[in-house]
């Protein structure tokens, strides 16, 4: 085989914590300052939309050890920090898959699992009948299906 990908190590991803439901007027500082609490906070950032300057409800925190990290989940979840209950969990990569979901829990209108406008009520099975040449139909296009059943 060739040489291996590198990838980053489990406790370089356990050190960044996402905060989210953060109160708009929060800043960086207030952030560090809450998890500085229960360890070493590295850094702290809340994210600004570029558009208009405002917060936009979320950020990031990297503690300096992943029991550092650890803590801060298990102490600082579900807290309140300036009025909100804040969610604090483990960082993902841009792009990786969203953590598995309850089953049930239903996939939202427009979902890419059916072609056809996003429901589902059975097998996909194809048409019955031909389409017609416009999508939507005009009026004369739907009496004459009606004459025609």
């Amino acid at each position: 085989m060739g040489t291996p990908i590198p990838f980053r190590e489990e406790s370089e991803m356990g050190k960044k914590l996402f905060v989210g439901n953060l109160s708009f007027d929060t800043t960086d500082q207030d952030l560090r300052g809450f998890f500085t609490t229960v360890g070493k906070c590295v850094s702290a950032t809340v994210l600004m939309d570029r558009a208009t300057g405002r917060s936009r409800g979320f950020g990031f925190v990297e503690m300096e050890t992943d029991d550092e990290a650890l803590r801060a989940i298990t102490q600082l979840n579900d807290q309140e920090l300036q009025g909100r209950r804040i969610s604090v969990s483990e960082a993902r990569e841009r792009g990786a898959a969203p953590p598995p979901r309850s089953p049930g829990f239903s996939r939202p209108f427009g979902s890419e699992s059916s072609p056809s406008r996003g429901r589902s009520f059975g097998p996909d099975l194809p048409p019955s009948r031909p389409k017609f040449r416009k999508e939507g139909g005009s009026r004369r296009g739907l009496r004459g299906r009606k004459r025609s059943l």
